[in-house]
Order: structure tokens, then sequence, then C-alpha cells
């Protein structure tokens, strides 16, 4: 039995939107360590004197129906009157103890391989500022937000998969860092491989950022990092975009990729790309 917990405050105004991708940001944490979500608990903080009580039953709509389509069961939850919406889920799932995926597992040689775009914190922001119209927001990114994990980690665990971790606050190169640490191999980036949502470097070209970038950047900067590409600063700074319910990093044998990668689209992951890989030497990461 594995158990997480997490919660978010709204990256978007909608609450059904909210509740989606908050709930399928909480079950990717099951998902990202190869288990499957069979319980969960909702965890709501909610301005109950500020905000009409329509706009909670929205977001535990929403977060109903992604356990539900994950195959789980909502069985309770606990709530905070609190001056600012916070949701998210406490998530019991199932994996056999001698099949854990940890981000720790990854093997000089393997090929890593991302299932979703990344620019999702710069873009959920330029929203908020009123830079990027929530329509295409709601059209070209939402749905990917809310998509669950699950069909990329069934897909992933029919091959020798070494390493896992979803993408999620630190951003790409946090998370990637984690696995080379972990691991303890040294990561080759792709930048030009890299997929981001449409709108998120032109968000940061004009000035918008997060409140996280400059954390991200910091926690980078105390590792090996070797940026040998020439890169705007706004390119850059996409590195260290925050990411909520992001997608998961897959490490695999270098020979499966294609086989890997076909099977994942194949799926519905059709945003799935190999981004890098890893070698033996100084745990940290150079973006070529």
């Amino acid at each position: 039995m594995i158990n997480t917990v997490d919660f978010i405050t709204p990256p978007v105004d909608d609450p059904y939107w909210f509740g989606q991708i908050s709930a399928a940001n909480s079950i990717s944490d099951i998902y990202s360590m190869g288990g499957r979500p069979v319980t969960a608990l909702n965890l709501v903080m909610f301005p109950s004197k500020a905000l009409d009580m329509g706009f909670l039953k929205e977001i535990l709509r929403g977060g109903h129906d992604k356990v539900t389509e994950a195959g789980a069961s909502l069985v309770g939850g606990h709530s905070v009157d609190d001056q600012e919406p916070k949701y998210g889920l406490c998530v019991n799932g199932v994996v056999h103890p001698d099949q854990i995926i940890s981000n720790a597992g990854a093997q000089p040689g393997d090929a890593l391989v991302l299932t979703k775009p990344l620019g999702s914190g710069v873009l959920f922001n330029a929203v908020r500022a009123g830079k990027f119209p929530f329509h295409e927001l709601e059209k070209n990114i939402l749905p990917s937000l809310a998509e669950l994990n699950g069909k990329a980690i069934e897909t992933a665990l029919q091959f020798d998969l070494h390493a896992c971790t979803d993408i999620t606050g630190f951003g790409i190169l946090g998370h990637l860092l984690e696995v080379a640490l972990g691991s303890s191999v040294s990561i080759l980036l792709n930048y030009a491989k890299l997929p981001f949502y449409p709108g998120a470097l032109d968000m940061y070209k004009k000035g918008q950022t997060t409140g996280s970038n400059k954390d991200n950047r910091a926690l980078s900067a105390q590792h090996p990092l070797d940026i040998q590409i020439h890169l705007s600063a706004a390119e850059e700074d996409l590195l260290f975009d925050p990411q909520t319910s992001g997608g998961l990093l897959l490490a695999v044998p270098k020979p499966q990729t294609e086989e890997l990668i076909t099977a994942l689209h194949n799926k519905g992951v059709v945003s799935a790309v190999c981004i890098g890989e890893t070698k033996k030497g100084i745990p940290g990461i150079t973006v070529t």
C-alpha cells in the first residue's frame, strides 16, 4: 500500500477544471511509483463566507469525476474554512513491494521519455494577469493537465522501466536533477526535443514569470548544470517553469525508446517524446 497527499490553490478560476486538475495532480503521485489508485479522500480549504458554495460543489464534482475515471473510490474527506480555496486528495494505492518504481533507478544508457508538454506555470499566471486568453488555455492546455497519467504508466510498465517521476513544481530541470542525484548518473538533455505548450515561450518573452522560477533556478544552481547551447532568457526560463499535473518522466533502456513512444502514442499519450539520455559521470545535467 502506498499513500500520497497533495493539494493546490486554484490554477484557474473555473471550479470544475480546478477540481479535475487538482485530482489528476494528486493521483499522479501513485502512478509515478508504478501503483494503482484505490481510494481517495477529499482535502478542502474553502472560504465558505466569501464564496458561493456552488463553487465548492463544482470543485468536488471535478475531483470525483477524475477519481472515478482512475478506477478508484472517493471515500470521504476533510474540510477547513480558510481564506483561499485549496483542494486536493489523499490517495491510497497498491503496488507489489518488488515492483515499486522510484526516481532513483535510472541506469547509464537509459533514454528519458516525457509524456506531457511543459510551460503551464507561466500560462496560468498570464491568464490571471490578463495577458493570455482563458479560452485558449481551456482549448489547448487544460485538457492535457486534466489527463490522468494512468495510460502512460500502464504502458511504460510493459517495458524495462528503471525510473519514473512526475514533473510538477520543481520544473523539468529540478526533477531531472532528482533523477541524476538519486541514480548517480549524468543526464544529457536535448533542449530542442522539449515539448512546450503553445504560448508559454511568448509569455516569458513578454516579461511574465512565476513565483517559483527564482527558487527553482537557485535549487538547480547548487548542482552541476552545464548549458552548452545559446538560449535566450525566455527559453532558459522554461527550464524552471513549475508544472501542475505535469507528465511522467520515464527512464528505459535506449533500445526500447521508439517502441515505448509508439506504444504511448497508440494509447493516446500523443505528446510523448524522448528528451535525453543518461550516462556514467558526475551526477548533473548537460543541456545541449
